[in-house]
Parts: structure tokens; C-alpha cells; sequence
């Protein structure tokens, strides 16, 4: 009876209410040419700061907090109409820890014209590409926002795609490690528009491999795994203090593609049902996920089958059933400042052990703003 109760609940509130993904448009750092700009140097500044506590005590999620800041300050030049080349760093500093906990360099060229952006380099990567969570955890907008490798992008009016591979882990002979590749592609797809409704199909897909040929781990085997998802997604705008309401929903999908099979599973699925508005006091989410043997390569752990969890790690739930109900309150404080606060609470229905509420926050404060140094003279 409990458990009946908790599902109408989640369902209900969904249908009046609730989104797959809150929209991440405030936190993204997205750089093209500009033909405006052409001979210039610019400063593109962007700092993220962040807490975001999981106060979880279950199986597969452990439950800890993380705390501090990132700066990435750029420099970029337009060269061309068409062409922006970008140098900089990353610097992310978690409060109480001592010192700089991570710090990359950022080279980039970007090539923009239409509808099409091919970018080599550092990427525009992690919650960029738009992945579901069970496919790509936002949580690594914190912990590993940077990808570096080749990135195609087209945005035309009914379709649009990204199409990315990068390189995690590059060897040189003779190795002690393996390589490491990751690469996908996300793409939407509008089949129909009318007086405010929009009906689109997405795709996405996700592979890793690990492996090489020049290591000295001939006795490890190649490892090679693939997610993906799609679904419909149906939108309506409203207009008003309701602005719009949608559901969308996803099939998704795990797959072991080595040839030697070492994982749990070989291939599992999930479905990722949501449904929700945004409204003008922030945007609520009901969402059900249900899965199957289901791994993932780099999405939420909370969604697997397979456990990696501190005192859990290899623990199995062959069947996994979640309803979660999030709130997300986003707004522009000032020019340039976003503030975005997020509560979202689920309950795991899989064992009576974890049938409970458990719930995460975040709280996100994000300044980015590009200044004019200086022009070159031609």
C-alpha cells in the first residue's frame, strides 16, 4: 500500500508539474567566431562554483559532498570570420583541501560557419553534448569537465547533432597502461510542430574502449562498452506563470562489446520515463527509472545494476526501479552572474533496505563574461 501510494503520488505530481534535464544553458561555456570580432583579443572569463551534497545511504550512490570553485580564464583571438583559436587553463580548487586539486591547459581551434562548428581541441564537452544522466552524470561537470579530441557540431532548424571522440589516456611504447578513447554523438530530430506542441525524437550513443597496442598488459583484455537511448520527447509552451510542460522518454541501452567478456552484464536496458513544466518559480521534475541489468560508461552510478560504491563495490540488483521528484530554481542575479539551486529527492523501490527517501542538493553560482583586450593590426 505504501509503495502504490508513493508511485500515484510521483505520478501525479509529474503530470501537473515536472523535466528530463534541467536546463544547463546558465553553466555551459560555449566559445565560436565572430565576424564582429575579427583582429580582436578577447578575454573569455568563466567561474563555476558549487556544493553539491548527496545525502544518500544506499548500495550503489556513496553519499559525500563537493565543495569549492573552478576559474577558467581564456584567451581567444579571432582570426578570421570563420575562425577563433583559443588558449587557457583550468583550475578547480575544492575547499578544504590543501592546494589546487586539478589543473589543465585549454588549446582550442574553432571553425564556425551556418550551421556547422568542427572544434579541435579542448572540446565542448561533458554536459555540452546533452546527454541523459543515465548516459553522462552531471556530477562530472565538477569532477572532469575537460575533453580534449575533435568535436563536429550542426544546429539547423529541425535537426541538430554533436558528434565528439576524445582521448583520455595516451600511451607511448612500450606502455604500462592502455589507451583510452571515448567518443558519441547526441542528435534530436523535430518530426512535428504546430499552435505550440513540438514532437522530436532524440539519439544518443556513447562508447569507451580501452586498449592499444604498444602496452605491456598483454595478459589484461580489451575493453570495449557502449550506452545509448532514444525516445520521444513532446513539449508544449503555455505561456503565462506556466511557461511550458512536457514529458520526455527514453529507452535506453548498455551493451559489452569485448571479446572477452568480464563485466557483470553483458546488455541491459532501462526505461527513463519524465514529465514536468517549467514555471516561473523554477521547474519541477517527475521522473521513474527502470532497469535491467543496466551498466553505465560515464553516467549517475544511482541508475546501475552493478555496484561501485565504497563498502558495496560489486554488489548486483538485476532490477532496479527509481521515482525521483526534482526542483530546480534557476535565475540571472546580475549581467552575467547565474544562480541555479537544485533539490532532488527519490526513492529506490528495488529492496526493502533501501526504500526510503533520500534526496541530493546542489547549490551553483556561475560568472562568465567576455572582455575586449585588444585589436591586431592587420
Amino acid at each position: 500500500m505504501k509503495r502504490a501510494l508513493l508511485i500515484l503520488v510521483f505520478i501525479l505530481a509529474g503530470y501537473q508539474f515536472g523535466h528530463a534535464q534541467f536546463n544547463p544553458i546558465a553553466i555551459e561555456n560555449r566559445i565560436r567566431p565572430d565576424s564582429n570580432a575579427v583582429g580582436e583579443v578577447h578575454l573569455n572569463f568563466y567561474n563555476f562554483n558549487y556544493v553539491r551534497d548527496y545525502e544518500y545511504s544506499n548500495q550503489f550512490h556513496d553519499g559525500y559532498t563537493l565543495y569549492g570553485t573552478q576559474l577558467q580564464p581564456e584567451l581567444v583571438y579571432y582570426a578570421h570570420p570563420n575562425l577563433a583559436i583559443v588558449a587557457g587553463a583550468y583550475i578547480r580548487k575544492d575547499f578544504g583541501d590543501n592546494g589546487v586539486h586539478d589543473s589543465k591547459p585549454l588549446f582550442a581551434l574553432k571553425y564556425h560557419k551556418k550551421d556547422l562548428s568542427l572544434i579541435f581541441g579542448s572540446l565542448e564537452g561533458g554536459i555540452h553534448h546533452g546527454y541523459i544522466e543515465q548516459l553522462w552524470d552531471f556530477e562530472r561537470q565538477i569532477t572532469d569537465p575537460i575533453q580534449y579530441g575533435t568535436q563536429l557540431i550542426i544546429e539547423k532548424e529541425k535537426w541538430k547533432l554533436d558528434a565528439w571522440i576524445a582521448w583520455q589516456k595516451q600511451i607511448y611504447t612500450p606502455s604500462p597502461v592502455k589507451e583510452e578513447i571515448i567518443g558519441g554523438l547526441t542528435a534530436e530530430r523535430l518530426l512535428w510542430q504546430n499552435n505550440g506542441w513540438k514532437l522530436s525524437l532524440p539519439l544518443q550513443f556513447l562508447v569507451y574502449h580501452k586498449g592499444g597496442q604498444t602496452d605491456t598488459l598483454k595478459s589484461v583484455p580489451l575493453l570495449t562498452m557502449g550506452n545509448g537511448a532514444t525516445g520521444l520527447k513532446l513539449h508544449k509552451e503555455i505561456g503565462g506563470n506556466v511557461q511550458e510542460i512536457f514529458t520526455d522518454n527514453y529507452l535506453v541501452g548498455y551493451k559489452d562489446f569485448s571479446p572477452t567478456k568480464i563485466q557483470a552484464f553483458q546488455g541491459g536496458y532501462g526505461l527513463w520515463f519524465n514529465a514536468g513544466a517549467n514555471t516561473k518559480w523554477g521547474s519541477i521534475v517527475a521522473s521513474y527509472w527502470k532497469g535491467n541489468n543496466f551498466q553505465t560508461i560515464k553516467g549517475m552510478p544511482l541508475y546501475e545494476s552493478v555496484s561501485s560504491t565504497l563498502y558495496d563495490a560489486g554488489y548486483k540488483e538485476k532490477s532496479r526501479s527509481i521515482l525521483l521528484l526534482r526542483y530546480a530554481y534557476q535565475h540571472e542575479l546580475l549581467p552575467h552572474l547565474y544562480l541555479d539551486v537544485r533539490v532532488e529527492p527519490h526513492v529506490d523501490l528495488g529492496t526493502s533496505r533501501t526504500e526510503q527517501l533520500q534526496f541530493q542538493g546542489s547549490f551553483f553560482l556561475t560568472y562568465k563574461q567576455d572582455f575586449r583586450l585588444f585589436k591586431i593590426k592587420q
